[in-house]
């Protein structure tokens, strides 16, 4: 029977974890970032280069970069699908020579991608990543509402009360109690 790593182990375990996953990074002919909303790529290129010798291939579930002429720099499905229309990319000048920058809007805005293209070489372990702190009013009202009623049973259950799914089970004993007052309810154990 195998037992689980002290916390030391583990930390020790995530640090190299996250060394290899930097190195591999690293190899790859570009850089990445991602936010829970979207995936921004800096694909490097020659410094003499203009926007109409670069191809930019953006479709919902695939990407393609490269110099028109040489093999694509990235080409392969997107590793979820993307809203194309609020997607972009440009060249810029950088220190040393230019750089086309992409930048994708996520279809689905709650989770996180491993990599940009499924059949990149290196993924990124998503359970590690840490989450950038958001606003309630950034949330859409769906996810809003749900966080906020997630906030709401959080304070109730610290201050000893019930939680809004608790007090509507509550609500409807106490009207069941008020229909029938010939039965005995003093054994009701609620849970």
């Amino acid at each position: 029977m195998s037992k689980s790593p002290t916390p030391s182990e583990r930390e020790r375990s995530d640090a190299t974890a996250r060394e290899r996953e930097k190195a591999e990074q690293a190899l790859l002919p570009y850089r990445w970032t991602q936010t829970i909303k979207d995936v921004d790529v800096t694909v490097p290129v020659r410094g003499m280069l203009k926007g109409k010798d670069i191809v930019v291939d953006i479709s919902k579930t695939h990407l393609k970069v490269g110099v028109r002429g040489e093999e694509p720099i990235i080409d392969g499905p997107l590793s979820h699908a993307i809203l194309v229309d609020e997607s972009t990319w440009t060249l810029e000048t950088a220190p040393d020579g230019k750089e086309v920058s992409i930048h994708l809007d996520k279809s689905n805005q709650m989770e996180w991608w491993a990599s940009v293209v499924s059949n990149a070489p290196y993924k990124i372990d998503t359970a590690k990543i840490t989450p950038e702190n958001s606003k309630l009013g950034d949330l859409d009202g769906e996810t809003r509402a749900m966080v906020e009623k997630m906030m709401w049973d959080q304070r109730q259950k610290e201050m000893g009360k019930p939680t809004s799914e608790e007090q509507t089970k509550l609500d409807a004993l106490k009207k069941f109690q008020e229909q029938h007052p010939e039965m005995d309810f003093s054994k009701v154990k609620m849970g």
